[in-house]
């Protein structure tokens, strides 16, 4: 049963919720196993963050699942991950902080390169982020 680290709209109660996507498909719905943390930068690109894995930066909060194997294919179509072809996202193993021990996920972050023009979410929290700004919007 793979592991996977989501840090934005895959996160529980956002628009790309991880245990919607499982039911929608008919599939096992994902275990929690608790937040978790990742050495990285998270930028604002709208509607989704992304995540640029970085040893020398802060820490990007996400939630860490046990999912089906059945679910990573939907979660690569949520991605737009296709085989062989140059997407914005990557899917990637990579350790992350669970209770202060390091735990291999598969995640998906973006190029640095994406990032260049876009606003830093300097809390490294997508949700958290996502929530201030849509009230100031409001």
């Amino acid at each position: 049963m793979p592991r996977v680290f989501v840090y934005g709209t895959l996160r529980a109660g956002e628009v790309n919720d991880l245990n919607a996507a499982a039911q929608r498909h008919g599939i096992t719905a994902p275990t929690l196993l608790g937040t978790a943390t990742v050495a990285g930068r998270l930028y604002d690109f709208g509607s989704y963050p992304g995540l640029v894995l970085d040893d020398t930066a802060g820490q990007v909060v996400g939630d860490i699942y046990d999912v089906a194997d059945a679910l990573v294919p939907v979660l690569d179509e949520i991605e737009e991950v296709y085989p062989g072809q140059a997407t914005l996202f990557v899917r990637e193993e990579q350790a992350v902080l669970h209770l202060g021990q390091p735990v291999g996920c598969l995640l998906y972050p973006v190029a640095d390169s994406a990032v260049a023009a876009l606003p830093r979410i300097d809390s490294g929290d997508w949700v958290a982020y996502r929530r201030a700004r849509d009230t100031a919007a409001a």
